[in-house]
């Protein structure tokens, strides 16, 4: 697999995204989250995407430069109409005014519709982290084609509904979670299948309700909910309350619509630690808790304990330094993109 810098990966991304008419601020925007989700470790939700949301720019699916409308808002609520923009630009926006308003307020709340697909979760509570409180997402994808089986059943009927949340630290990394509600990311089964791998056990169930180790089944099969063929109904209800949030009280609703559109619902928090406690006593005390488990001794066969966000930060140290790996399916398709747009020798990609 070929191994790219970040910076021309992130140059790529605005090229063949400007190369389809996204403005040259919404693709920088796209290109750097993408690219993050690559460097945290998450390629499935990296730049294997760009064809897919370039394919969803062609068909109208995703409106580059939608406007942002704010439908309702209090001093700390905002309901946001996406108007089918990049989920990317339009929950950043949504994000970064719910932490105005828990600034001047202590607590803020968002819920956000009719948005292209927000990728990794996580960097919406991490803005929430970097300015001294505790950021909370949850997502699911409307009324767009499912994905999840609920516990019990063979048949799609939920989205993987992400949860994530940050907590400021004095920690060199970021504290946080950022987890589907599945058995695992629908885009680490596809990135499975592009890169010719099998898949554990567990995460992927037949069209005939069989478990299924072959990432190519998933297509009229459906993924697992978290916790598997035996504790799934854990994942259920996790699945079932983000759609409550995402799906429900976002106004987007449940099922499937005809369109197949993919339309993300968001619902997010901002809290200021500030509004409870000193912000330097906690972020000492969260990173002495993360050392605090750290510390326990490991189980046999284990190589240690790691505080939540500690994969994603090392992978990010190595893949800055290093440079990241990209399959090759996908770079061939970057590539063909490239040679569309009469851009793929300035690119590199020719």
């Amino acid at each position: 697999m070929p191994k790219v810098q970040a910076e021309q990966l992130r140059k790529i991304g605005r090229a063949l995204l400007m190369a389809n008419g996204v403005p040259e601020a919404e693709a920088a925007t796209v290109a750097r989250h993408v690219v993050n989700a690559n460097l945290a470790g998450h390629d499935s939700h990296g730049v294997i995407m760009l064809p897919n949301y370039i394919e969803r720019v062609r068909v109208g699916h995703i409106l580059p430069g939608a406007p942002f409308t704010i439908v309702q808002e209090s001093p700390t609520t905002t309901v946001v109409d996406g108007n089918w923009g990049f989920g990317y630009v339009i929950n950043e926006r949504a994000m970064a005014l719910t932490i105005e308003k828990a600034e001047k307020n202590n607590i803020a709340a968002c819920t956000v519709f009719r948005q292209g697909h927000v990728g990794r979760l996580a960097s919406y509570p991490l803005m929430a982290a970097e300015a001294g409180m505790i950021g909370m997402a949850w997502a699911d994808s409307g009324r767009s084609p499912k994905g999840v089986a609920p516990f019990g059943g063979r048949e799609a009927r939920l989205g993987t509904n992400p949860w994530a949340i940050a907590v400021p630290s004095d920690l060199d990394g970021p504290f946080c979670m950022d987890f589907a509600t599945s058995a695992v990311a629908m885009g680490k089964v596809k990135l499975a299948e592009a890169r010719g791998q099998e898949i554990p056990r567990g995460w992927v169930v037949d069209s005939e309700g069989e478990l299924t180790t072959d990432p190519a089944k998933l297509k009229g099969g459906a993924l697992l909910p978290l916790g598997g063929p035996g504790e799934g109904y854990k994942g259920t209800a996790l699945a079932a309350m983000g759609e409550v949030f995402c799906g429900i009280l976002t106004g987007l609703g449940f099922g499937v619509e005809p369109s197949g559109r993919h339309n993300d619902g968001c619902f997010l928090i901002a809290i200021k630690v500030e509004a409870f406690r000193p912000l330097l006593a906690f972020r000492r005390e969260v990173a002495d808790f993360a050392h605090y488990l750290k510390d326990t001794p490991p189980a046999k066969g284990s190589s240690g304990v790691l505080y939540p966000g500690e994969v994603e930060h090392r992978a990010e140290r190595q893949r800055a330094a290093e440079g990241i790996e990209i399959e090759e399916a996908t770079w061939a398709k970057l590539a063909a993109l490239a040679k569309e747009g009469g851009i793929a020798g300035e690119l590199g990609l020719g």
